[in-house]
């Protein structure tokens, strides 16, 4: 082991197994991922229900989330990561067994349900797991390991298709990937200590006059998450809109399932290269900056596809859309982990993941109209939400985002009091303005 190396592990060993399973779990969902689409249509699903059929998963995590994300503040995390592992296992291989576009339907709800049982309790222990100084570049290496399984995804569904000459064999990848990560998950990932308030609060029981300007908030609601939930709506325009429209847009301009798959590579590679230098960097610097290029890269990059005239041109920009993505991810991840209470990091992750669908269920839902039309509609309807979004959301953050962003936002966060009770906090008067 290099002399490097040791200090690294030190710092992030007692995480590797969470990015591992994250990493398998993005295997699976890769390996779905080019297939999804043409397996459905092939099944009687027309473009229009095609989006309904897609927008189901987003819209059992938009109920899902919050739920469960509020009971993972409370119960071990890793007990609810893995039961939602375990059901999401069930469901990816289930729509082998009931076809037909209701059916669809309904496993995808399932699938979205288990998913919101894992994901705030994942996220959430990510925040506690790590002191403000290192969340950023927590968050940027959570994403790498996400893309580092996206670009393998599709290259093993693929090939184990090719192999078995059995097109149904990327549903089984999913399967086993989300099981083996459950598995890890039981095996190695321990709970940790929820956070409780930060050094320098006043004492039980004292009121303060006024609350430091690098206070947490102490209440869900506040300006900080609400604006990291409008700008991740927009986000997740592109997710939705790709999920349904994606292989086949390019199959429209006369790429192969190799292209297809090849499209997240590409994609996926800057992500897994920047995302831990990006969340690296925005601890040191600030986040504002990374936060605000990324978001208009991501809309700018949605437009320019829907202009671009052949596949391959198609694939080079998804290594520029995929740079966004990295410089954008940890930067809202960060903003959403400062606009957390503490204690309530699961429940603030659960409202933020939900909230986000809505932009999935929205841009699933018009994409399969506006692809009925033309298969370049969907694309500029995603540059538009991406774009209005995130204007938004600075208009709601104001001077309180850019301040939440920069480095040593927040004071050091002392260990919740024994019992998992977390510590007295402020009383909100930080949240207000």
């Amino acid at each position: 082991m290099t002399d490097r190396a040791r200090p690294w592990l030190a710092q992030w060993g007692p995480m590797l197994p969470l990015l591992i399973a994250e990493a398998t779990i993005w295997v699976g969902f890769g390996a779905l991922l080019p297939i999804l689409p043409i397996y459905f249509t092939q099944h009687g699903v027309s473009l229009p229900m095609l989006g309904v059929v897609v927008a189901a998963w987003p819209a059992a995590r938009l109920i899902g989330e919050p739920l469960f994300g509020r009971i993972a503040d409370s119960v071990p995390r890793p007990t609810m990561m893995l039961i939602g592992l375990f059901l999401a296992a069930v469901f990816a291989v289930a729509p082998l067994f009931v076809v037909g576009p209701m059916m669809f339907v309904v496993t995808r709800i399932l699938a979205g349900l288990s998913a919101s049982i894992y994901d705030p309790a994942a996220r959430g222990y990510l925040v506690d797991a790590n002191p403000p100084e290192r969340q950023g570049e927590a968050f940027g290496l959570y994403g790498a390991a996400q893309m580092g399984g996206l670009m393998l995804g599709p290259a093993i569904g693929g090939l184990a298709a090719a192999a078995t000459s059995n097109p149904t064999i990327p549903f089984w990848v999913a399967g086993i990937c989300v099981f083996l990560s459950g598995l890890l998950v039981w095996a190695r990932v321990r709970e940790v200590p929820r956070t409780g308030h930060h050094a320098g609060d006043d004492a039980p029981g004292e009121r303060p006059s006024a609350a430091p300007s690098n206070a947490r908030p102490t209440r869900l609601l506040n300006r900080l998450l609400m604006a990291a939930i409008v700008i991740n709506i927009g986000s997740f325009f592109a997710s939705g809109t790709y999920e349904v429209v994606w292989s086949l847009y390019l199959t429209s301009l006369g790429a192969g399932l190799e292209l297809v798959g090849l499209s997240f590579f590409t994609f996926a590679l800057p992500i897994l290269v920047l995302s831990p230098v990006v969340g690296r960097y925005i601890d040191r610097e600030g986040g504002f900056l990374a936060l605000v290029l990324g978001m208009a890269g991501v809309a700018v990059c949605g437009a320019l596809y829907a202009a671009v005239p052949n596949p391959w041109w198609v694939i080079m920009l998804g290594l520029v859309e995929g740079t966004a993505f990295a410089v954008a991810a940890p930067a809202l991840f960060l903003l959403v982990a400062r606009a957390s209470p503490a204690g309530r990091s699961s429940t603030a992750q659960g409202i933020f993941g939900a909230a986000g669908t809505i932009g999935t269920i929205v841009a699933s839902l018009s994409a399969g109209f506006l692809a009925d039309a033309d298969l370049r509609f969907p694309f500029f309807a995603t540059a538009a939400g991406a774009g209005s979004m995130l204007v938004l959301g600075l208009l709601i953050g104001r001077r309180r985002l850019y301040d939440a962003m920069q480095p040593s936002h927040l004071a050091p966060i002392t260990p919740a009091v024994p019992g998992g009770t977390p510590a007295p906090a402020f009383d909100g008067s930080a949240d207000r303005g």
